[in-house]
């Protein structure tokens, strides 16, 4: 039972607010969000009330809903409420009260007055813990300012669980950032819910802000966003389920929100939270819907524009074409609706809802009669708002709702006509929307004349001009009934009209009638009755129709005509009624054919419908008549057309079986495509041949019958006044060619004649009557002209020079075109016919009238495949014609010169020359632009025709480059065939090469240049007798031209010319006397002299494609010479030469090396034979041969270091075929034929030089082993030059050898004796320099291998012979290689260190004191040294090191540089670091005298090198060496004494002693961090004994050595701090006696004074352990400071002084002590002297700011003497007591008048 009663107690005091625990009521009581936990604690709920009241007070003067709050939660009453004693009622009505307070005040929590108003009810009413939630609700959206984290302070443990996420928070007392509120709103739905639940409650009550709006609309977007992130899913189902959950979960808050119109802004921040999850959700269309419902249902005019735009984005993700009654209703009431729609689709894309809302009002319109949206679709419409696709939509539907009204809605026909008024207001624009209305008649499916008949408007007036092919209503004449004339009036006035039976509709003069009738025709359609009347007409003769054409015509010309389809139509119906009658039956209606045939091929279903059905009463009738019989009456056989005499009628037979066989059985698709009839009469026209139909019946058109019928058709095609009747026709005629012999251009050739006289304005105006483009005329009337027909064709070359013509440029196209058509299929002769004329053409008048007609000319000849004998027919024109302009007359032949330069500057241009000049280019431009590879017989013509070019080249006085190019081109292009066809011969006797050079040296166009080299090159491949005899000449010019030029072309041509044009001119040099590489040296030299001309990413694939072509095994090394020779060895050229070198074999590259020696020793020879011919070094004029040979030897070492040629020799070294063996040869050779000609050259110096070093580079070519064999023969020899040479390649093959390879590892190794054997035996110096070298480079890479031979070698070069010689530069080598042999040999090197480091020693020591000091020598020795020190460091014993910090101290004092300094301060810092400390610290104990007596800079090197020491050795090494480093230490805080002694106090002297003394104490602080107590005291003791061990005369001395120590004390107690502060007590004595003795009359003793008191300052100031609280330290010291004031006078006492005293006050922590100092300064403030007053004030003025109340409790022993002070005599201590003054009221809070009265 304890158990369980006491958790039931645990678990009551867990959950209960009121506590008795006093210490917890206190605590509870301390929380605030203004005061200090200790303050708060403090305060009374009287004193809280009143501050809080005011704050409160506050905001009822900002805002007077808070006032109501005083007579409850601020009342004076409120100060005796306590929650704990109040009911469960009175709890809730009171934190109803709260609530209301939090959500008034959450707009100004940022004002200090609301803080204090919310202290009170956290104070009293415990609103943290009672109404956490809503408290912290409302601190909420100010998460980010402190006033928050305040608050999170103050929050009880137990927070309520939608707000646990900010424990973090309140632990830590940071501010939550905004990324965690989102994650938890996200993530927990309570959080957003309880936010949500606040935001509402605020916004209802009218207590938002726009702070808490913001805040809540940000949260509540990003927590939908992430929401709907999260809840994503593939399954469409799944997703639609979970976005239907989170629509459940946040739409009541969105419900509310919308609803509010007295708060925009929150319908605002929905708007944003609906349009991204309508965006990122998949809600169905009944969602979007309500939603849509809802935004509409609250908004105001502050949020109506976010509210369209929100309801835009809606309405694209709705698939529902229609929107709600609601959202209809609230856009119709919208002011400005359309105005408002514009402006917002300038920014956002709201076409969608703009779509569907016309489409709503359009569907009201036509379901309820409603016409008022009728304006706001009109507008929309208008606007461009609206895409194409939407406006199409839009119109379909007015189109649709139009369609669909009927009399029960629209008993007034006010809808159809406000539609229709829509429609056509719309359609009449000059905009795209009159296209996009175009286009939807023609995509709905509703009968559009069905439609105009029923609203009673023509819905397409304006279509004629957008779309031609479409009808329209259009009358002929002027006269026209009244637009308010009804059908009675009409029907009435026409009725009087007077005709005559023998009239027709297809005659001229007609038109007036025509027009008057079929106005009233046109309006008779809408009612049958009306078209009933019609018909009856007196002027129509109807009753005489099977007899007059009047009636017929009449109605032929309708359905012929540009008028609506429904007028088509009933037009044809019309007729065919007509025929059915009785009248009819014997009559042979063919007249009529034509015009049904072309009704079946109307755009129009409808009209071609009524044309079968017309066609089929035809048949009928047809088939009613004998057909044996040829007495049948043809109707409007007289009268049909004006010239009926001319018609082409059938027999009854034939038109039976045109439409009984041909047009019946395809009646029904003719119907359902309009092109179908073309394709039956085409087929019908062009096959004789029998043709099963169905039933297996076979129908026959004989070839008479469809030569009838071609007739026939033919003629009414011409005389037909109606346009469409002949294109209609036309477009079948024009499949049929020809029928029994009878081609369609010999019968339908008259309408072409026609047509082409007529004048641009009539021929558009025939066809602007009958609404048909012109062009498609052009085009139907030309093509009746077919390739056979040779009239045709020469009536088509004729006329397009006509003056009719050349005014219609679209029909002259349309001729040149067909021409262009019919060229494939002409036969030969018609070709030659056509393409002479075209020529003519093409050169008349260019510039006149007719150019135009020239143009086209021009065009045609380029675009169709010109024949081989129609291009040389050109050619050969050009010859005569050429020769008769360049020809003078005779009588001038004799005085005229036959210079070309003459004739060309004499001669001007004249008309005739320029229009040859014109044909020319013409002609040649045809010649290239027909694919001159085809015609290669025009190779010959193209010669002569550039042979005349040349001529006229210079007759004309300009290049022609252009005209030269075009002949140019297409021989290349025909050359190429002559090499595969054998049967074609060029003529050889033309002088063809010599034409082509003359061209290329002529000529200044790069183009021309190219083109003929590649000539050149192409006929040297066919035919190379042409053109090899004049090939050198070329070649000498490209070096000035081609080669020079930087595309890729260039370098393609010169490629191209160099391999066709150089293997058979080679050949051919062969043959003769004379030998190949002799011949070919001017064509080298033309490639060489052109060198630096040659872009330099273009040289070496140029000379490597000429070395190929050439032979690399003859030519290259004579390339490779003549560059060297014309150039010489810049490096430029050599490298240039190496690239080239390297690209060919090893054996090549030998085998030109080789002649390239032959080519060097020939030069030297009395007559040079080869070298003349490639070096001109038989020239007598400046010959010199050693510059000659001197640029070649030069070269060959270049070429032997080549990498590619050493790697590829190693390579085949290795192995052992025939391949290897021959190179093995090759070398031999080489190195046989180097050594030869060095010894013919060893008179020649330099040339001797260069021998060896290319001998060097000759040896680098070997492998490893072979090379040190080959190395070791030649050091045999007697030549040192040669030797050197040997033995540096040696040095430089060891850098290249890689440490790992085993071979180079033993051959190297294995030379080593060699080397030692050179450095003891050799007498030059130089000689012994590179063994040396190579020595040290072997023992670094391979030494540790073989420590043996490497330690003889070490022996060898510490011996005499070497490091003993008296050579710098040998001495410098011996010991770097010294230094690396330790380093290999470490140990091993041990045995020859004793007769090495003495030598190291004293060459350190002479580079510094020579005459003349050695760096290299100095470093080397150094370099030796550090060595040693690093690796053995033992070696460096007692003797050594001393010595070495002797010779340090020298160098340190002489001027040798900065190198010499770095390697001295590397190998100290090295011995520093390496070796014993005890024999290190032993030697700079020993050396410090000379160390300091070598000046500063030693000194400053020592001190460092100590501190290194210290640095880098244990703490047991320095407590085992104190003695020495005490000594050190002594001697180094002596400097001062001795310098000075010596030197005096000069200014320079002084600041480097500071310099050094900082640096002792920076070192001595390093000694003492490694030391312990233990060791250092007696060390400090030492010292301070130390400081008095001079004589006591020596004055000066002892200052200058304590001042030394109070700066180390200084620094000692500035760093160490507390924890030396005992050490202090060593210093007391000396520090008194050093303030009771001076007099500071020195500049020694004030520095030491002020150190001392520092110093004293510093121990003061960190004494943690009451030392200076102790009587006995506080007495030694406190009258000693207390007597400086008397040097007041002498020294300003406030950087020293004071501090001291200030800081001894503070650390002497005891009211006696203190009292004692007070009393001791208040005595100076009588003294006589105004200093040491005035000293003694500003000392209580610091000891007063200071220690503040604790100096104050002494203030009665002080005010006697404030007094005195205020009166004082100097005006200075007066100011100063004043501001005492002033110190101490700020300290006591009060004023001292009333104390000092």
């Amino acid at each position: 039972m304890a158990t369980v009663l006491a958790a039931q107690l645990a678990q009551i005091a867990a959950n209960s607010k009121s506590t008795l625990d006093v210490k917890a009521q206190k605590a509870a009581h301390s929380k605030s969000l203004i005061f200090e936990p200790r303050v708060a604690a403090s305060q009374n709920f009287q004193t809280l009330y009143s501050i809080c009241r005011q704050g409160y007070e506050e905001l009822c003067q900002l805002d007077s809903r808070f006032v109501p709050f005083g007579i409850t939660i601020f009342s004076e009453q409120s100060q005796n409420e306590d929650r704990g004693q109040m009911t469960a009622a009175e709890n809730a009505e009171l934190d109803k009260k709260i609530a209301s307070f939090l959500h008034l005040a959450g707009a100004r929590l940022r004002l200090m007055p609301t803080i204090k108003a919310v202290e009170w009810l956290i104070r009293r009413f415990r609103i943290h813990e009672y109404n956490t939630s809503i408290l912290v609700s409302t601190f909420l959206p100010y998460h980010t300012i402190p006033a928050f984290v305040t608050l999170l302070s103050i929050l009880p443990s137990t927070i309520p669980q939608v707000y646990k996420f900010l424990d973090p928070y309140i632990r830590s007392l940071t501010q939550p950032p905004r990324s965690v509120l989102v994650h938890e709103a996200t993530h927990h739905p309570e959080f957003l819910a309880t936010l949500s639940t606040y935001t509402l409650e605020s916004c209802r009550s009218q207590r938002h802000y726009p702070a808490l709006i913001s805040f809540w609309g940000g949260i509540m977007t990003e927590a939908v966003n992430g929401m709907l992130d999260r809840m994503r899913s593939g399954r469409r189902s799944i997703q639609r389920s979970n976005d239907q959950t989170l629509l459940q979960q946040i739409g009541p808050t969105l419900s509310d929100a919308l609803v509010m119109p007295k708060v925009p802004s929150l319908q605002i921040a929905c708007y944003m939270v609906i349009s991204i999850f309508v965006a990122k959700g998949d809600l169905d269309d009944a969602a979007i819907a309500v939603l849509m419902d809802q935004l509409v249902a609250g908004w105001t005019a502050e949020s109506l524009r976010p509210g369209l735009v929100c309801l835009s984005i809606l309405a694209q993700y709705r698939s529902a074409k229609y929107i709600s009654r609601k959202v209809t209703r609230a856009l119709r009431n919208i002011p400005n609706l359309t105005d408002l729609i514009f402006d917002i689709g300038k920014e956002h894309n709201i076409g969608r809802l703009a779509t569907s809302f016309c489409l709503t009002l359009i569907d009201r319109a036509h379901k309820k009669g409603d016409i008022r949206g009728l304006l706001v679709v009109e507008s929309l419409l208008l606007g461009s708002v609206l895409s194409d696709q939407q406006t199409a939509a839009v119109f379909k539907s007015l189109l649709l709702s139009a369609n669909k009204v009927d009399d029960a809605v629209d008993a007034q026909e006010q809808v159809r006509k406000s539609i229709a008024s829509v429609i056509i207001k719309l359609s009449q624009l000059d905009t795209g929307a009159a296209k996009i209305f175009t286009q939807a008649i023609n995509d709905s499916e509703v009968d559009v004349e069905v439609l105009e008949l029923r609203l009673g408007a023509d819905l397409r007036p304006r279509l004629l001009a957008t779309e031609p092919q479409q009808d329209v209503q259009m009358v002929d004449g002027e006269t026209q009934s009244s637009p308010n004339e009804n059908f009675e009036s009409a029907l009435k006035r026409v009725g009087s009209l007077s005709t005559s039976p023998t009239d027709s509709c297809l005659r001229a003069g007609s038109s007036d009638i025509f027009t008057d009738l079929c106005s009233v025709f046109l309006s008779s359609l809408a009612e049958r009755d009306n078209l009933e009347a019609f018909a009856e007409l007196a002027p129509l003769h109807h009753d005489q129709a099977s007899e007059s054409p009047f009636y017929l015509t009449f109605l032929m010309r309708i359905w012929c005509g540009p008028y609506p389809a429904l007028a088509r139509a009933a037009a044809l119906d019309v007729a065919k009624l007509r025929l059915k009658d009785e009248d009819c039956g014997s009559v042979d209606f063919q007249a009529l054919l034509p015009y049904s045939l072309a009704a079946l091929n109307d755009p129009s279903k409808r009209v071609r419908r009524a044309a079968g059905d017309l066609i089929t009463v035809l048949v009928i009738l047809f088939q009613g008549l004998d057909t044996k019989s040829d007495n049948h009456i043809r109707w409007g056989s007289d009268h049909l057309h004006d010239n009926v005499e001319n018609l082409e009628w059938m027999t009854v037979d034939v038109c039976h079986k045109l439409l009984q066989n041909a047009i019946t059985p395809s009646l029904e698709e003719c119907v359902l495509n309009n092109d179908h009839v073309i394709e039956v009469l085409q087929r019908s026209l062009n096959s004789s041949s029998k043709t099963v139909g169905d039933g297996g019946k076979r129908n026959h058109l004989s070839h008479g019958t469809r030569r009838s019928i071609l007739s026939f058709l033919a003629s009414h095609t011409i005389h037909t006044p109606l346009i469409t009747l002949k294109i209609r026709l036309l477009a079948s005629l024009n499949q049929v060619k020809a029928v029994s012999g009878i081609t369609r251009t010999r019968l339908l050739l008259p309408l072409l004649k026609w047509w082409s006289s007529l004048s641009s304005d009539e021929a558009s105006r025939v066809c602007l009557q009958e609404n048909v483009d012109e062009s498609t005329f052009d085009q139907s009337s030309v093509e009746v002209v077919v390739p056979s027909d040779i009239g045709g064709l020469e009536f088509l070359l004729h006329v397009v020079e006509t003056q009719q013509l050349i005014t219609r440029p679209n029909l002259l196209h349309v001729i040149f075109s067909r021409i262009q058509s019919l060229w494939p299929t002409m036969k030969t002769e018609a070709k030659h016919t056509v393409s002479r004329r075209m020529l003519e053409l093409s050169q008349k008048n260019v510039s006149g009238d007719s150019s135009v007609v020239s143009g086209e000319a021009a065009n045609l000849l380029r675009n169709v495949d010109l024949t081989t004998d129609v291009l040389l027919f050109f050619l050969e024109s050009l010859q005569p014609a050429a020769k008769m302009v360049t020809e003078p007359p005779s009588g001038k032949r004799r005085r005229t010169s036959s210079s070309d330069a003459h004739r060309g500057l004499g001669t001007q241009p004249t008309p005739e020359l320029s229009a040859m000049l014109r044909q020319v280019t013409f002609v040649l431009q045809l010649v290239d632009g027909s694919e001159p590879e085809k015609h290669p017989e025009l190779l010959n013509a193209l010669f002569s025709a550039f042979s005349e070019l040349q001529q006229f080249r210079v007759l004309v006085g300009s290049e022609l480059g252009y005209l030269q190019n075009l002949i140019l081109r297409s021989l290349l292009a025909m050359v190429p065939a002559y090499k595969s066809n054998q049967s074609l011969k060029i003529d050889s006797t033309g002088g063809h090469g010599d034409l082509l050079v003359n061209c290329i040296q002529k000529s200044s166009s790069p183009s021309v240049q190219n083109t003929a080299l590649l000539l050149v090159a192409s006929l040297a491949n066919v035919a190379p007798d042409l053109v090899l005899n004049s090939v050198m000449p070329i070649f000498t010019h490209m070096g000035g031209s081609v080669l020079r030029q930087s595309d890729d072309y260039a370098a393609h041509v010169i490629n191209q010319t160099v391999k066709e044009v150089v293997p058979p001119l080679i050949q051919s040099l062969r043959k003769g006397k004379v030998s190949p590489l002799a011949g070919a040296s001017e064509l080298l030299l033309s490639f060489v002299t052109a060198y630096e001309h040659i872009p330099s990413h273009r040289r070496l694939g140029l000379f490597v494609s000429l070395v190929e072509t050439l032979g690399a095994e003859e030519f290259l090394f004579a390339l490779l010479a003549m560059l060297a020779n014309t150039y010489g060895n810049t490096d430029q050229v050599l490298s240039f030469a190496i690239e080239v070198f390297n690209y060919f074999t090893v054996e090549i590259q030998l085998q030109s090396l080789i002649k390239l020696l032959g080519l060097v020793g020939d030069i030297f020879q009395p007559r040079p034979s080869l070298s003349s011919a490639l070096l001109g070094a038989n020239e007598q004029i400046e010959r010199d041969p050693q510059k000659i040979g001197l640029r070649q030897l030069t070269l060959v070492p270049h070429l032997l270091s080549s990498k590619k040629l050493t790697m590829q020799i190693s390579k085949l070294t290795e192995r052992d075929d025939m391949e290897a063996s021959k190179v093995r040869e090759l070398y031999s050779t080489l190195l046989e034929d180097l050594l030869v000609l060095a010894d013919s050259l060893k008179q020649h110096k330099t040339l001797y030089n260069r021998c060896g070093d290319a001998l060097s580079k000759i040896l680098n070519l070997l492998s490893i082993g072979e090379f040190i064999k080959a190395v070791e023969t030649l050091l045999d020899r007697p030549d040192i030059v040669l030797r050197r040479k040997v033995l540096r390649a040696v040095e430089i093959r060891i850098d290249e050898e890689s440490q790992a390879d085993a071979n180079s590892r033993a051959a190297l190794l294995a030379f080593l004796p060699h080397l030692t054997a050179i450095i003891r035996v050799a007498e030059d110096m130089a000689y012994k320099h590179i063994a040396v070298g190579c020595v040290d480079k072997i023992s670094e890479k391979y030494g540790k291998k073989d420590i043996e031979a490497v330690t003889a070698a070490a022996w060898t070069i510490a011996g005499s012979q070497c490091l003993g010689q008296a050579d710098d530069k040998l001495r410098v080598m011996a010991l770097l290689c010294l230094a690396s042999l330790v380093d290999v040999l470490q140990d091993g090197v041990v045995p020859v260190l004793p007769s090495a480091i003495p030598k190291a020693l004293a060459y350190i020591g002479e580079s510094i004191t020579s005459e003349s000091p050695t760096v290299e020598l100095h470093n080397a020795g150094y370099a030796f040294m550090a060595a040693l020190a690093q690796h053995l460091p033992y070696m460096l014993s007692g003797s050594y090191l001393n010595e070495l910090m002797v010779v340090s101290s020298t160098s340190s004092s002489s001027d040798m540089g900065s190198e010499a300094n770095d390697a001295r301060l590397q190998c100290l810092r090295l011995v520093a670091k390496q070796v014993d400390a005890k024999i290190l610290f032993s030697a700079l104990e020993q050396n410090w005298a000379t160390a300091t007596g070598s000046g500063s800079i030693s000194t400053r090197e020592y001190i460092d090198l100590l501190g290194i020491a210290i640095d880098n050795h244990s703490k047991a090494d320095i407590s085992k060496n104190a003695t020495p480093l005490s000594t050190l230490f002594l001697g180094a805080l002596d400097i001062r004494r001795l310098w000075c002694s010596e030197s005096g106090t000069a200014e320079d002297i002084t600041r480097q002693i500071s310099r050094i003394e900082e640096a002792i104490y920076v070192v001595a602080l390093k000694m003492i961090y490694k030391l312990n107590d233990a060791a250092f005291r007696p060390m400090f003791s030492q010292l301070m004994e130390w400081t008095t061990s001079l004589p006591k005369k020596d004055i000066l001395g002892r200052h200058l050595r304590l001042l030394s120590v109070y700066g180390f004390l200084l620094s000692f107690f500035s760093s160490l701090k507390s924890i030396v502060t005992g050490y202090a007590s060593y210093i007391i004595d000396s520090a008194a006696e050093v303030l009771g003795s001076t007099t500071l009359k020195s500049a020694e003793e004030r520095e030491l004074w002020g150190k001392v008191l520092q110093t004293l300052a510093k121990c003061f100031e960190h004494d943690q352990d009451d030392f200076w609280q102790a009587p006995a330290h506080f007495s030694a010291v406190a009258p000693v400071l207390n007597s400086q004031f008397a040097h007041a006078s002498s020294i300003n006492l406030t950087d020293s002084l004071i501090p001291a005293i200030v800081e001894l006050a503070a650390a002497a922590d005891s009211q006696e002590h203190q009292k004692e100092l007070n009393s001791a300064i208040l005595k100076h403030l009588r003294s006589e002297q105004t200093s040491i007053r005035l000293a003694a004030v500003k000392c209580e003025q610091d000891l007063t700011n200071r220690l503040g109340e604790e100096w104050l409790s002494m203030l009665p022993e002080m005010l006697p003497y404030i007094s005195e002070l205020q009166d004082d005599d100097d005006e200075d201590v007066e100011r100063e007591t004043h501001r005492w003054i002033i110190g101490i009221e700020g300290v006591l809070g009060e004023s001292l008048d009333a104390m000092l009265q």
